[in-house]
């Protein structure tokens, strides 16, 4: 559930691939990477980015803002990155609008109690328009672009005259300083790059935006994202056929978070939700929302693990757990008193966590640099999961950094 260290997780895997790809989501997702004390925040880009060797496309399954793309570019660029040399961008992503962020808050706000706790960031509205052939491509840039602006921006305001919500239009400049930009990059049809580079025997890694319970068929409907999260999307979102696919990485935290709205049956809302939260700062990176924190659900992670075919799983913020004297794990449910190891339909329902209790091991991780410092309790840990998920645990990650994850 939520969002996690993977943007660390991608940077650090990024010098054994070629190439490496986002291919869903949009600038909803915030992907955290610190390293010489330098914390960096990605929203649109690759985690990729900050190895010179290697090649970043942004593919057709994402939606790209061109503001907070120009945003990150003139960050990246003040640290001396020439970006146009290692950064692609597909001619078939779909572009967010200005008019789709005031869509998606004027469609929030009408929803009063039953909001979903959207960022806000126009994703919804994007996608909506992709699926409902309305959309504008990145493509489009060298095809009546203005002329296709102009109808689509009516077509928005057409919408909006249904919804009692005041607007204003302030960030079309900034939208058109943010479309130059993307100019500057080159584009292509990435789906036919892609099937080159891999004809060339070239490796690649697919960088996911958010967690498999918030994709929008599989995840905790109607609080979902509007795209395919899970490894499928990776298909779908780059143009490659599932015989392409190798290895799946599943990230996961050691514990559970949830940032907006909608069901978390392992959610600790006392002290110890608490001191999860503010160990493990946990605050939305797009938002600065803070994250709903809870134990490890099992129950859902199989799910997920179940969903994407994990191979192998790397398990993150160990150290948020340091200081535990108990750790719990959720193995099961109990919905209407009958126990269950299966997601139901509607985690509205009347689901009660059944707990595993396991000793913490109450040492500081962030110095450790091999499994062979481990404390015994926290092997005792990864041996439980692996036993439980039956998928191998590959890598721990014990702080922000890139040098605080270890390869087990």
């Amino acid at each position: 559930m939520g969002r996690r260290r993977k943007g660390k997780v991608v940077d650090v895997l990024t010098p054994r691939y070629d190439i490496i790809t986002r291919f869903q989501g949009g600038p909803n997702a915030g992907h955290t990477l610190e390293f010489n004390n330098i914390k960096h925040i990605l929203h649109n880009i690759p985690s990729g980015i900050f190895r010179e060797d290697t090649l970043n496309l942004i593919t057709n399954g994402v939606v790209l803002d061109p503001i907070v793309f120009k945003r990150e570019i003139d960050a990246l660029e003040a640290m001396d990155m020439d970006l146009t040399k290692n950064l692609w961008i597909s001619r078939k992503a779909h572009l967010i609008l200005p008019t789709h962020r005031i869509l998606d808050a004027a469609s929030e706000a009408a929803k009063g109690k039953f909001k979903i706790g959207s960022t806000l960031k126009g994703i919804g509205p994007t996608y909506m328009d992709k699926t409902g052939r309305n959309g504008l491509r990145v493509g489009d840039l060298d095809l009546n672009f203005l002329e296709k602006y102009e109808v689509l921006k009516a077509k928005h305001k057409q919408l909006l005259k249904q919804y009692d919500y005041e607007y204003n239009l302030d960030e079309e400049a900034k939208f058109f300083e943010g479309i130059e930009v993307i100019r500057k990059f080159r584009r292509v049809d990435t789906e036919y790059e892609i099937h080159r580079f891999l004809e060339e025997g070239k490796t690649i890694l697919a960088e996911g935006a958010q967690g498999t319970l918030l994709d929008i068929d599989f995840g905790s409907y109607p609080f979902v994202t509007s795209s395919n999260t899970i490894c499928a999307g990776a298909c779908t979102g780059m143009g490659i056929a599932p015989t392409s696919v190798g290895e799946v990485y599943g990230i996961f935290k050691a514990y559970c978070t949830r940032v907006g709205s909608g069901p978390f049956p392992s959610e600790l809302e006392d002290d110890q939700g608490h001191k999860l939260r503010d160990i493990g700062k946990e605050y939305g990176s797009t938002t600065g929302r803070p994250r709903r924190c809870g134990w490890l659900d099992l129950v859902a992670l199989k799910y997920s693990l179940m969903l994407n075919g994990v191979t192998q799983l790397i398990m993150t913020k160990t150290d948020v757990l340091d200081s535990f004297e108990t750790i719990k794990v959720a193995t099961a449910y109990s919905v209407k008193g009958e126990l269950t190891d299966r997601l139901p339909y509607d985690l509205n329902e009347d689901v009660i966590p059944v707990y595993t209790e396991i000793p913490g091991w109450k040492t500081d991780l962030t110095g450790v640099r091999s499994k062979e410092q481990f404390p015994a309790e926290l092997q005792d840990y990864i041996s439980f999961l692996e036993k439980e998920l039956k998928v191998p645990i590959k890598f721990i990650s014990v702080g922000p950094d890139r040098e605080q994850i270890i390869e087990m």
